[in-house]
């Protein structure tokens, strides 16, 4: 079962165990692996995190051990699909709301998929989405 889609900056804090992932966050993640239910990535992570790895934001090995995670069956990560219907989803989440495309494809992801999405961002928080924060 699949509890919850994560943004990029949630899924690393997790799988990096950052202070800044919030308690909320935290324990519904928690939560989930105790259920073993799933927590979804985008693909558009997988982008992001080469990007900010480019540009130094991120440790090199952020990639490889955030990859290394989605292809494991058993960890509480997964990658999401991008899927037609994902886009489809995408024209319901206004651009003015997420005017991030990255953002935007994470949020559709779990709109489409009927699950809430867990991040820090203010404009995914401020959408008419179930968020966990």
């Amino acid at each position: 079962m699949v509890a919850a889609v994560a943004d990029t900056h949630a899924a690393l804090w997790h799988l990096f165990d950052d202070e800044r992932l919030s308690v909320a966050a935290r324990t519904f993640l928690d939560e989930a692996a105790a259920a073993r239910h799933k927590i979804l990535v985008s693909p558009i992570s997988l982008v992001e995190v080469v990007y900010l790895v480019e540009k130094n934001r991120l440790p090199a090995a952020a990639y490889e051990d955030l990859k290394k995670a989605l292809n494991n069956p058993d960890h509480l990560l997964q990658e999401a699909p991008f899927t037609a219907e994902v886009v489809e989803a995408i024209r319901q989440i206004p651009r003015g709301d997420v005017p991030d495309m990255p953002d935007r494809i994470v949020a559709a992801t779990a709109l489409y998929l009927g699950v809430p999405v867990i991040s820090r961002d203010g404009r995914i928080r401020g959408a008419k989405l179930r968020t966990v924060w």
